[in-house]
């Protein structure tokens, strides 16, 4: 007997039928003799369908709006599933966020929980309820709704388990654990029993939707286990924690990013502080950059190349633009046909011919890699967005098969 923290998606409660199956799990969880706090997101593509019905009224509308709005959709799905717990017999209630005790900074849409009071959960824990908290969403310090962004429920589940310092944190996906590679695009990917913190990190930064690396981070910092497993299937999932066990597989994880764009600027003076001028600029607009590449300085001039998101990549373009002139560059050019093929695994530090390896498969099936960035327990390429899917099946066969 415990307290069980769980998690459930859009697609884990997109209809009725989903609903009643979740239901289920929470009720045989608690069954069991467990305490049990559910989080849930929004319906299937309610959140979708609301950005566009406010589009539909207003191209621009305010921030604080939008978290007015979106954070409806986790309150619908939290008290649906609460009313079909309670046609199956058992205590439950639904919670807001702010109601859970959510209390974050005031950047809509981007929030960050600053803290949980946690009083109101635990008085309703205390009386046998099942609690239902709505995901994504809390409170700031001008009683304002916030959201906290993509992924927000994910965090809102561990910051849940941390604050509560709940025995398990299940994370209820439409897949059943962490597998080496995407399994929908690579033949017989294998799922992972265990994967520690930092190498669930790297995967949900690289490409992986299944964690978002928000939630794993405060995961890391709380000591909160996570398991990941499917909402659909009664079977175990993988563990996220800080030390897994040794498994045979090198590699952990082979992703793909194809959200990227590289920005190339040509021809930049070959001289001090020019590096700095470009990548403060962007900084300064909370621009995140990746991969970096500087050419080696000829005839007074040098090349710089670095990726961003693609989301980013206009207003990137309109700043370097600006600078262009005193950087005494020729012309800054974009390429949004790029995708970045990552190998990920603790094991990478200390076997130096993995780099080697992911570079023979690549060059054996004729993929050209275009940039190269590594650490202690990743590298990623470059490559052209095409080659992508198959640049990550035979890679994972590389090392995987």
């Amino acid at each position: 007997m415990g307290l069980i923290v769980q998690k459930f998606g859009g697609s884990s409660v997109r209809d009725a039928a989903r609903l009643k199956n979740v239901a289920e799990i929470i009720t045989e969880t608690y069954a069991k003799g467990n305490s049990v706090v559910a989080v849930v997101s929004a319906q299937g593509d309610t959140t979708d369908e609301l950005i566009e019905k406010a589009a539909e009224l207003n191209e621009m509308p305010s921030k604080r709006e939008m978290d007015m709005l979106l954070s409806a959709g986790e309150q619908m799905s939290s008290a649906l599933l609460a009313i079909t717990i309670e046609k199956l017999g058992y205590p439950v209630i639904s919670l807001t966020g702010w109601q859970a005790g959510f209390v974050t900074s005031s950047a809509h849409s981007t929030a960050r929980i600053r803290r949980i009071d946690t009083e109101r959960v635990q008085n309703e824990l205390s009386k046998k309820n099942i609690v239902i908290v709505a995901g994504f969403q809390g409170v700031n310090r001008y009683d304002d709704i916030t959201t906290l962004g993509r992924g927000g429920s994910d965090t809102s589940a561990v910051a849940l388990a941390a604050a509560l310092k709940a025995d398990r944190c299940q994370i209820f996906t439409d897949v059943d654990g962490i597998y080496v590679a995407d399994p929908r695009k690579v033949k017989n990917a294998k799922k992972l029993e265990e994967i520690s913190y930092d190498e669930m990190m790297e995967i949900a930064t690289l490409g992986a939707q299944v964690l978002l690396n928000r939630s794993v981070e405060m995961a890391k910092k709380y000591n909160v286990e996570i398991e990941v497993l499917s909402s659909l299937e009664r079977k175990p999932g993988t563990i996220v924690r800080e030390v897994a066990k040794v498994e045979k597989m090198l590699i952990k994880g082979v992703t793909k990013d194809s959200n990227i764009a590289r920005i190339s600027i040509i021809g930049v003076q070959d001289k001090p502080g020019m590096a700095h001028r470009i990548f403060s600029s962007l900084a300064a607009k909370h621009i995140n950059v990746d991969i970096i590449l500087q050419s080696i300085g000829r005839e007074g001039t040098k090349d710089v190349s670095f990726t961003v998101s693609k989301g980013d990549k206009e207003a990137t373009m309109e700043i370097l633009n600006d600078i262009l002139t005193s950087l005494k560059a020729k012309e800054v050019v974009c390429d949004e046909n790029i995708s970045k093929v990552s190998v990920v695994g603790a094991g990478i530090q200390s076997n130096p011919g993995v780099a080697a390896r992911m570079f023979e498969a690549l060059s054996e099936a004729n993929i050209n890699i275009q940039m190269i960035a590594t650490s202690e327990i990743k590298i990623s390429v470059i490559i052209n967005e095409q080659e992508a899917d198959r640049a990550v099946s035979v890679v994972y066969q590389q090392f995987c098969d």
